[in-house]
């Protein structure tokens, strides 16, 4: 390991997600040394829509890091690591750093209708040969879009340079660094409907029919690159921040998936699975996304995505919505008591299902109830909806890289709030028919962010030394057969094909 100088000893990772804003100091080795979280609030001003205070992000995200910094020195500190919720789109005044709407989450689809009328204009191919996505409304570039026509005066300002625009970590930079700093890394860029990603570039043809000014966007960096130094009012000292990436890229590298076949997947208020498909594209014909993993010395590496949209958020929905436990720690236990037998099954499609469906306009069912169905069989149906969720995503990768020539991904890497949970872990396992490595750590989303930071700071030689760092702490391996699997995986199949507005399987 490279020595880091007498005032290098840590790095500070901001992880800012859907729900709460968090805050992680890491040593050198990539051990959490105190974690601060805080809650933020949620928004729905109609069905569908869903939004943020970004000012409240803002004001959540200083204190934790305050807060994750409190006793420790801002000299001691490296740099500092940027995660973020993708694809939440907010658009601010330059001059003032204030927001001149509230954020639009990723999860928002709003702009549906815009995307069908694309769509059936046959814009979605080219869009998709040149993003790696599809036209859909969870990405940024349709919510910019959105915000520049619905906001009076919005698209003129932005033309003149007054407005910026970014996805979360381009708000956060600009804010930490005193509005010096407006900018983005390759992987956020990635996922904004607006980047080729082959040529690593804004692209001026779809900024043209989405009619988006290009003054309003940020500079595109390295995901391991200097983003500026912090204003010294806010620490007491400038700290550089040296790496930026996605929340599931940063979770790639936090996982060590740095090799082609590589393959990882986050649980937090969504489900993400990525497998690394090294320095070329890998193109779908699952309705996958190509995205960039990560950006270092000028070089992209690629991943092929699947993103689940709810996945903790359903442990929510069965917490807050139907309050059938006090704690999301308390679903295993509370699911635990289900009939075994029981073929219940939730299809948790609040805001559409994501791939390898992409129906915006589905919504959520619980079907198979019988007259012993009980709220224990409802909440193993919702634990469950996340294990059959991923293998749509595991068989979608599977047959993707084989047909590119990469293989097939063995063991899955997983981490995040869910996977604490060993009875959730083992129905993964079962479920998937895969063996599930969990690390160490498990909130590997900011210690990817640490590493790019470390990295960028030259603390890490290369991405070589943050591989040999990762550990795992437990395997599960499958313990029911392939009948029973397949048989229990047909029944969700047929539970899905129930509330597709459009046939896809």
């Amino acid at each position: 390991m490279s020595t880091a100088s007498p005032k290098g000893r840590y790095i500070l990772a901001i992880d800012q997600g859907t729900t709460s804003s968090r805050a992680i100091l890491f040593d050198i080795a990539g051990t959490p040394l105190k974690t601060v979280q805080a809650e933020h609030k949620q928004f729905y001003p109609q069905d569908g829509w869903v939004e943020h205070d970004a000012e409240e992000i803002w004001w959540t995200t200083l204190k934790v890091a305050r807060d994750a910094l409190g006793g420790t020195s801002p000299g001691d500190v490296a740099a500092i690591g940027i995660t973020n919720q993708r694809e939440t789109t907010v658009v601010w005044d330059r001059k003032t750093a204030k927001p001149i709407h509230n954020a639009i989450v990723w999860q928002d689809r709003r702009t549906a209708s815009l995307c069908a009328r694309l769509k059936s204009e046959g814009k979605e191919t080219a869009i998709s040969a040149k993003t790696g996505l599809l036209l859909d409304p969870y990405f940024s570039g349709t919510k910019l879009a959105w915000i520049l026509d619905n906001v009076p005066g919005a698209r003129a300002r932005a033309a003149k340079g007054e407005l910026a625009f970014g996805t979360i970590d381009s708000w956060l930079i600009y804010r930490l660094t005193g509005g010096r700093v407006h900018a983005t890394d390759a992987t956020n860029a990635s996922r904004t409907l607006l980047y080729d990603i082959g040529q690593g570039r804004w692209d001026g043809e779809i900024l043209d029919l989405l009619n988006i000014p290009v003054a309003v966007l940020p500079e595109v960096r390295d995901s391991a690159a200097n983003f500026g130094e912090t204003d010294p009012d806010l620490f007491g000292a400038r700290i550089m921040i040296a790496g930026v990436a996605g929340d599931q890229q940063a979770a790639t590298v936090g996982q060590a998936c740095l090799k082609q076949g590589m393959m990882k997947s986050t649980y937090g208020t969504g489900c993400f699975a990525l497998v690394n498909t090294g320095a070329g594209l890998a193109p779908s014909r699952n309705r996958l996304l190509s995205t960039i993993a990560y950006a270092q010395g000028g070089k992209r590496t690629y991943a092929l995505e699947g993103s689940i949209f709810m996945a903790g958020a359903t442990i929510q929905w069965l917490r807050d919505g139907l309050k059938l436990f006090k704690a999301s720690a308390d679903s295993a236990e509370f699911a635990r008591k289900a009939d075994a037998r029981s073929r219940v099954y939730m299809v948790p499609a609040f805001v559409g299902l994501g791939a390898p469906y992409w129906d915006a306009d589905a919504r959520g069912a619980i079907v198979g109830l019988t007259r012993d169905s009980g709220l224990a069989e409802i909440a193993k149906a919702g634990l469950e909806s996340v294990c059959y969720q991923t293998r749509d995503l595991l068989e979608a990768m599977a047959d993707d890289m084989s047909a590119a020539g990469l293989g097939s991904p063995d063991a899955l890497r997983v981490d995040g709030g869910m996977v604490v949970n060993d009875l959730f872990c083992q129905w993964l396992a079962d479920l998937t028919g895969r063996p599930i490595e969990r690390p160490q750590v498990v909130e590997t989303t900011a210690l990817g962010a640490a590493y790019l930071a470390g990295l960028g700071a030259g603390l890490y030689a290369s991405l070589d030394e943050i591989a040999a760092q990762w550990r795992c702490e437990r395997r599960f391996e499958p313990k029911i057969g392939d009948d029973e699997r397949d048989a229990k995986y047909a029944g969700w199949k047929d539970a899905v094909s129930r509330v597709l507005t459009h046939r896809t399987i």
